[in-house]
């Protein structure tokens, strides 16, 4: 079973957690919660005890042995994954010069699993160069991943960057970390992906379509972010991405769009992975105003839609890598037959065949499984798991 370790500073944002601690519980994820004197202020011990299902930890245990042993040397062994959430200036400062003066801090120092941490004061708290030096030697550390504090409205009314990212922006790091052990074998890299549906416009209301929503994609940006990477996301779906993630998100509609923003990208990637359903035909007939019902050409005139992969594919470096997506129907066999023919004819380093005529696999769904192919006969199928489960699936593939 993997364990999550919450540790809670004292903020306002500590009622945050109760519901990072309320899903994790449901997912059968034991967690396990410290908090210190000021967090137990904001949220009280037994509400955090209610949620998980497990003791919620405090100073006054500090001394209290468990199984004969310390507490906090049993609390550091027994979690994967440490969470700090939310961090207060004066957290952060002892974490930073590895100050330990209470349970949590003495937990953290005896640990060596991943740390995640989640920093959230006021603005101009958070701006003193003090603070900021205090965060960025912490960012040095290996074994801390920081999930940076978001602009907005604080506690306080004041506006400005210092909110604790959210639960659902907290989970999803918890789901990456507890599958990779929070290795960041991507930092330096630059990761170009492309995700969802492009659509072909008749006339400004009418298009030529498909069902993907992007979702697959949208994982794959944030595994790739989970890891260290710098990312870039050029995305044809009006499903909504988190704007404070550290990556940058360009929007696209159509095929054309989507080719212009890929080969712009395309240069400056070291792994480029292209999980969108682009369009294979288009309209040659175009309006730019609303037609009537009754001026509809009942009769499209279609034309293929140039290849964004087949084309970057021709300017692909040696050290560069490309990666395809083939969403198939049928059977097994003739996904992974379609699948292959796409990998030789794109000239694809790698290529993920996936099923979409599954209500668990097909487009929209949370839930996917793939087989990945490399053009060196490398084969893995993956079980049905979460898209993001997935992603990482695929960039272990990618790495070995």
């Amino acid at each position: 079973m993997n364990h999550v370790l919450i540790g809670i500073s004292g903020g306002i944002a500590a009622y945050k957690v109760c519901e990072v601690v309320s899903s994790l519980a449901k997912r059968g994820i034991e967690v396990r919660v410290i908090l210190t004197r000021s967090a137990a202020e904001f949220v009280t011990p037994l509400t955090f005890a209610t949620l998980s299902r497990q003791p919620a930890y405090t100073d006054a245990d500090f001394w209290q042995p468990t199984n004969g042993r310390p507490l906090h040397i049993e609390l550091a062994e027994w979690a994967n994954v440490l969470l700090l959430a939310p961090v207060t200036a004066n957290t952060l400062a002892k974490l930073a010069y590895g100050m330990a003066d209470n349970l949590l801090t003495n937990t953290v120092l005896a640990s060596d699993c991943p740390i995640l941490f989640a920093p959230a004061m006021n603005t101009t708290m958070w701006l003193q160069p003090t603070v900021q030096e205090n965060w960025h030697k912490l960012l040095k550390d290996s074994r801390y991943t920081a999930i940076a504090p978001t602009n907005g409205i604080l506690a306080c009314d004041a506006v400005g960057t210092g909110r604790m990212a959210e639960p659902e922006t907290i989970l999803e790091y918890i789901e990456s970390f507890l599958f990779t052990n929070g290795k960041q074998d991507l930092k330096g890299k630059k990761i170009l992906v492309n995700a969802g549906g492009t659509r072909e416009f008749i006339d400004p209301v009418r298009f030529i379509g498909n069902p993907s929503t992007g979702k697959q994609g949208i994982a794959i940006a944030q595994a790739a972010l989970h890891r260290g990477a710098s990312v870039t996301l050029v995305l044809a779906s009006d499903i909504p991405v988190n704007p404070n993630l550290q990556m940058h998100t360009i929007r696209v509609r159509t095929s054309k769009e989507m080719h212009e923003a890929m080969s712009l990208g395309f240069p400056l990637a070291d792994i480029t992975i292209a999980a969108a359903a682009v369009g294979d035909v288009r309209s040659q007939f175009q309006s730019d105003r609303k037609l009537p019902k009754s001026e509809l050409p009942l009769n499209l005139e279609l034309e293929y839609i140039p290849d964004i992969v087949a084309d970057l594919a021709t300017r692909k470096r040696p050290n560069q890598t490309l990666v395809g997506f083939a969403a198939q129907t049928g059977t097994e066999v003739e996904v992974l037959t379609a699948a292959q023919d796409k990998l030789e004819r794109k000239r694809l380093d790698a290529i993920a065949a996936n099923a979409v005529n599954s209500s668990q696999t097909g487009f929209g769904t949370d839930t996917n499984q793939a087989t990945f192919i490399s053009k060196n006969g490398n084969i893995l199928s993956t079980p049905l798991c979460s898209k993001l489960e997935l992603a990482h699936r695929l960039f272990d593939f990618l790495m070995t």
